[in-house]
């Protein structure tokens, strides 16, 4: 199968099929009067259509004929049409006069990207460039987290992964430049692996997203999409400099792109370095004990982190391929009274230094090969995906005896190695007059392998391979019905563990035997389903309505089927189940949008229904001290949704406000009645932003004002505990500096987190579970640097 993959792989890397069937259409679009390139004029030429870049730059492909009808429109200027003949179909350039009084109606047979994101029924937010450097945080995940609906589960300063809903883990699919990212998310202590520079666009999916992107998008999806192929003849490039007082972070990202004609490039190198946190707190209560913080740091949670990737493309006459190399290694502490309560029997001085990584810490490093090519046809869109990548991740610990097992000679007390190997097919075809057919097909293998002296999953091989099909019906310009159906086939093979030292068993008869106990043995299992959804979209002048019903389903992780051991990041010991069947859910969902010129209003409710939940039930068994928590399954109703609000006033102020609430309670099993582990409470934004004019060096200053207001998590599932509701207020300037006319302005932005340094819990946080709030008070300073 590897070898299969390595010749799919070095014939996308060099595609020239179909290269004679279409020609490239290249300009750029000026003000008549001064000349200047024009932003976001619609390019239609042959049925097909493009915008132009900031510098009024375009570029497309269509069909060879022997004319091409080319039109230019803007809502400022008076639309102007050419006719082209293929010896004039390079570097066009096209005057466009200012609109006076009105601009004849236009008629576009393209669909921009918001467009095409209306009419999908799926509920869904794209997520631009602007909004992730100007809500940037320590990780991808907690930038995201100020959008309605999405949460986290966090892992110290460094470290975390994603909620949509009240779901995550393996429910929640992270997909980049098309390939699903598989790394060991089953943990709660695993973050993702992703550098968030260098990302342009991200597009969240909210709800059973399956239809699309396999068993696992049974919550929902980020989907961190490509950057837009480089402008010919271009490069450009900026570095990112970022300091941070609450654990003394220094981080510098340094980036490039450039284009000749058909080739292009882009690079990236990532370096951030951080201390122990700081908590309001000088002291935490876990397990009985009272553990005194110095100087407020949550010890032991330092790291280190280094990114580098690389990309290298082709984009000529229908045809678009990039293949990406990246790599993602970091080291981060975990906070040592977590683990073991180490700190109570340890010889090591935590409190030395804030910037020391000691034992307990992991280490991660993600290797990613992948290659995304597109082929455009007159009524076929071919995308093929394919990717390799590598997880290796060393968790490492005091090794100290325990129960039977004697001391170990090394601290590597778990490692981890994955291997994943995928392989993405879609065609988006137009062989019908107002149906947008789509057809494809998902392939993955995974290859995971074990080591170290504790043993808590067993190694596994994954294979899993699924086909859809849907079609997106424009009955009306503005009603738009989509259908789709789906079926999921995986499989996996568990592999046999026993312990590497002999545990004591007292046989009936009363001798005693010393036997190397069995944790896991070799097991296959199969699951296949279908799975579908139907939705219909409806736009009415400036309000969006949509709805979605489906069915989605989830494959049983190795962890859930086969784990038998200690976790002592949890503290608990943690056995799987072999009879547990996939999961199945079944989810309705709605949403209003409505986007005038100074108000927006958007509401989006739904309700789901698990018919066999999986999840980690503590029983009142123990395990050397530790209780041990078996993996079940419960019918689950849940129901939720998400509102938000916006205004302008004044042209300069823009007030917003967003709330998100999830209901979810267990109707079978041991804890009926209760509601699901890590449910976030009700939860608001209430946001101002404020424009000055210009003065000096500061273009457009702005400052932002996020308050933050948590409900009381009362609905929880023992032993989690009840969580406090918090407020907290957020302050952040942000302004263009222009210091030379020559150069390029930079991007400066002061940012204050928890400016009252609040002592707050999140109940979605890991560290929540042993008493350990939120950081406190945080002043950051980052500053890009174009050139």
């Amino acid at each position: 199968m590897r070898h299969l993959f390595l010749v799919v792989f070095s014939l996308l890397v060099y595609p020239t099929i179909y290269a004679q069937s279409t020609v490239c259409v290249t300009g750029t679009v000026v003000n008549e009067q001064n000349t200047k390139g024009i932003e976001n004029v619609t390019i239609l030429i042959n049925g097909r259509y493009t915008t132009t870049d900031i510098y009024g730059q375009f570029e497309l492909h269509v069909e060879k004929a022997k004319h091409y009808n080319l039109q230019a429109s803007h809502v400022s200027y008076i639309s102007k049409q050419r006719v082209l003949n293929n010896s004039d179909v390079t570097n066009v350039v096209i005057a466009l006069k200012e609109a006076i009084n009105s601009l004849a109606e236009v008629n576009i047979n393209g669909k921009s990207e918001q467009r095409k994101l209306k009419e999908s029924p799926l509920v869904s937010q794209s997520v631009s460039k602007t909004f992730l450097e100007t809500n940037r945080e320590n990780s991808l995940m907690q930038t995201l987290k100020k959008i309605p609906g999405v949460s986290t589960i966090n892992i110290g300063s460094g470290q975390s992964k994603p909620v949509i809903r009240g779901l995550g883990f393996n429910r929640v699919v992270v997909v980049q430049n098309g390939i699903k990212h598989e790394a060991q998310q089953w943990g709660g202590d695993h973050g993702l692996e992703i550098d968030q520079y260098g990302i342009e666009n991200i597009k969240i999916v909210k709800g059973p997203a399956s239809l699309l992107y396999g068993s696992d998008a049974i919550a929902g999806v980020v989907d961190i999409q490509p950057a837009n192929v480089p402008k010919r003849n271009s490069f450009s490039g900026e570095v990112n400099l970022l300091g941070e007082t609450n654990n003394d972070l220094f981080g510098v990202s340094a980036g490039i792109a450039s284009r000749k004609n058909h080739w292009f490039y882009r690079g990236r190198l990532t370096y951030r370095d951080y201390a122990d946190y700081k908590v309001p707190t000088d002291r935490i209560s876990y397990d009985n004990y009272i553990f005194e913080l110095y100087d407020n740091n949550l010890r032991n949670t330092a790291g280190q982190e280094a990114n580098a990737s690389f990309s290298l493309g082709y984009k000529s006459n229908g045809i678009t391929s990039e293949t990406f190399i990246s790599n993602v290694n970091g080291k981060n502490g975990f906070f040592a009274n977590a683990h073991g309560l180490e700190v109570r029997t340890s010889d090591i001085d935590y409190d030395a230094s804030s910037r020391d990584i000691d034992l307990p810490y992991h280490t991660v490093n993600h290797f990613k090969l992948t290659n995304n090519t597109s082929i455009n046809t007159q009524n076929h869109d071919v995308f093929i995906e394919l990717g390799y990548q590598n997880n290796y991740r060393e968790e490492h610990s005091e090794p100290v005896p325990h129960g039977y097992m004697p001391k170990p000679d090394n601290s590597k007390e778990r490692e981890f190695n994955k291997n994943t190997y995928a392989l993405n097919i879609k065609d988006a075809m137009s062989l019908i007059s107002n149906h947008d057919i789509v057809a494809g097909l998902n392939l993955e293998y995974q290859d995971n392998n074990i080591g170290g002296w504790g043993f808590l999953i067993p190694e596994y091989n994954r294979f899993t391979v699924g086909g859809f099909a849907y079609d997106q019906i424009a009955i009306t310009d503005n009603f738009n019905l989509q259908a789709g159906l789906r079926y999921d086939w995986g499989l996996i093979n568990t592999k046999s563990y026993y312990d590497w030292y002999p545990s004591t068993i007292n046989n009936p008869d009363g001798s005693t035997s010393y036997v190397y106990l069995q944790r896991a043995q070799d097991k296959t299992l199969n699951f296949g389903s279908f799975s579908g959804s139907v939705g219909l979209s409806y736009i009415a002048n400036n309000t969006t309505y949509k709805f979605n019903v489906g069915k989605s389903f989830r494959m049983p992780l190795a962890n859930e089927l086969a784990s038998d051991g200690v976790n002592y990041h949890m503290y608990r010991y943690e056995r799987g189940n072999l009879n547990l069947d996939p999961e199945s859910s079944y989810q309705a969902d709605f949403e209003i949008n409505h986007d005038a010129e100074k108000f927006s209003f958007g509401v989006s409710p739904f309700i789901n229904f698990f018919d066999n939940y999986i999840y980690l039930n503590p029983t009142s068994n123990y395990y050397e001290t530790l209780q041990i928590y078996e993996y079940t399954q419960a019918e689950v109703f849940r129901f939720g949704g998400e509102i938000k609000a916006s205004t302008t006033l004044f042209k300069k102020l823009n007030l917003a406000a967003s709330a998100e609430y999830v209901y979810a309670r267990q109707t079978s099993g041991p804890k009926k009645g209760f509601t699901l582990p890590f449910s976030p409470p009700l939860s608001g934004v209430v946001s101002a932003n404020y424009t000055f004019n210009s003065f000096s060096w500061f273009e457009n200053p702005e400052v932002m004002l996020d308050f933050i207001v948590t409900a009381a998590q009362n609905e929880i599932v023992p032993p989690e505990e009840i969580t406090a509701g918090y407020q907290v207020l957020n302050v952040s300037f942000l302004s263009k500096l222009k210091l030379s006319n020559r150069l390029k302005p930079l991007a400066l932005r002061i940012k204050l987190n928890n400016v009252f340094n609040t002592k707050y819990y999140n109940h979605t946080s890991f560290y929540r579970l042993i008493d350990v709030p939120e950081p406190g008070r945080n002043l950051s300073l980052s500053l890009t640097i174009p050139f």
